[in-house]
């Protein structure tokens, strides 16, 4: 499947982010090729650690769908999921998560953690990275610019 507009729409929710002062991620979730939600980082913004932009879009992809489980729905976001996302990502059923930038500090499906790859868990949940390096230069310079 080609992912390039979703990817598109990801990197414009961190470019929200981002403009809003928190760090830029940005998430999309799409069930039968179609956009279910969006989300982005809110953390600083509206100061809630739960407000990653994975948390974001899992949350308004239930609402959209009046219902917890996201079965057949994939999940596309701009940086590797932290444990919290992909602990979210389990739970709710999430079918696919495609990322465009490994997280090397707190990433748990390849980068710290192999969370998705622990059969002990109950759910199976395929992963993509499809490296962007528009994810990574939004990330980049706005650290750079921090300090």
């Amino acid at each position: 499947m080609n992912y390039s507009t979703y990817i598109d729409l990801a990197i414009s929710e961190a470019i929200i982010a981002r403009d809003h002062n928190d760090i830029p991620v940005g998430a999309v979730i799409i069930k039968d090729n179609k956009v279910i939600s969006t989300g982005h980082n809110q953390c600083i913004q509206k100061k809630n650690a739960t407000l990653h932009a994975e948390m974001v879009a899992i949350n308004n992809a239930c609402i959209a769908i009046n219902n917890w489980r996201l079965d057949g729905c994939t999940l596309i976001t701009t940086l590797e999921p932290c444990c919290m996302c992909t602990g979210a990502i389990l739970q709710s059923r999430i079918q696919k998560v495609v990322f465009t930038a490994l997280d090397d500090k707190a990433g748990c499906i390849l980068s710290q953690y192999t969370l998705l790859d622990d059969r002990l868990l109950n759910q199976i949940v395929e992963y993509e990275y499809i490296q962007d390096k528009r994810s990574v230069h939004i990330l980049k310079d706005f650290f750079k610019d921090k300090r």
